[in-house]
């Protein structure tokens, strides 16, 4: 929000001054990135948007690949709404292949070209988490999670003029 041209500007000097080696984003829905990689010379080498089942955002990851953007997940797990680590489709799903719900959650993602960082403070789920590479979604897995798609966040809407206003009286240096 606000001047993020003219930031992004800023961080291109520092890039072409070598004092930086990528440039990135958060959040850029496909108008405002779209808009922003019309504008610069550098483009963004990530676009961290939220990207779970109930939420995939296709014309955003579509317009992401047209300008070489590198998709990755914000909030993977959906912060667990629509109960996604018991969820029964993704429940099924995981069954095939020996996984949990939130296994399947995280290898579709990236089946579908995004970066995944998921949090966790338990070992044992960082574990689950990284054993993802062992298997593979077929074509109608795909079909039934992304029937899951709400087509909007239940997390935070960017659109709402009450959130940007907020975002604006965030202080964030003096």
């Amino acid at each position: 929000m606000g001047d993020y041209i003219g930031a992004y500007k800023a961080m291109e000097e520092e890039y072409e001054k070598g004092r930086i080696r990528a440039i990135g984003v958060c959040n850029f829905y496909p108008e405002r990135l779209a808009d922003l990689c019309e504008t610069v010379s550098v483009i963004p080498a990530v676009n961290q948007v939220e990207l779970h089942p109930f939420f995939q955002q296709e014309k955003a990851l579509e317009l992401m690949k047209e300008y070489g953007v590198t998709p990755e997940a914000w909030r993977p797990f959906a912060e667990g709404m629509h109960g996604i680590f018991t969820h029964p489709v993704l429940t099924e799903i995981g069954k095939k292949y020996g996984k949990t719900a939130a296994q399947v959650a995280l290898r579709w993602n990236i089946e579908r070209g995004v970066i995944v960082i998921p949090k966790s403070t338990h070992i044992e789920r960082m574990e689950q988490n990284i054993d993802i590479w062992d298997f593979k979604l077929d074509k109608q897995d795909m079909k039934e999670i992304a029937k899951l798609d709400l087509g909007r966040s239940e997390i935070v809407n960017h659109y709402d003029p009450a959130f940007v206003k907020m975002l604006h009286s965030v202080k964030v240096h003096s």
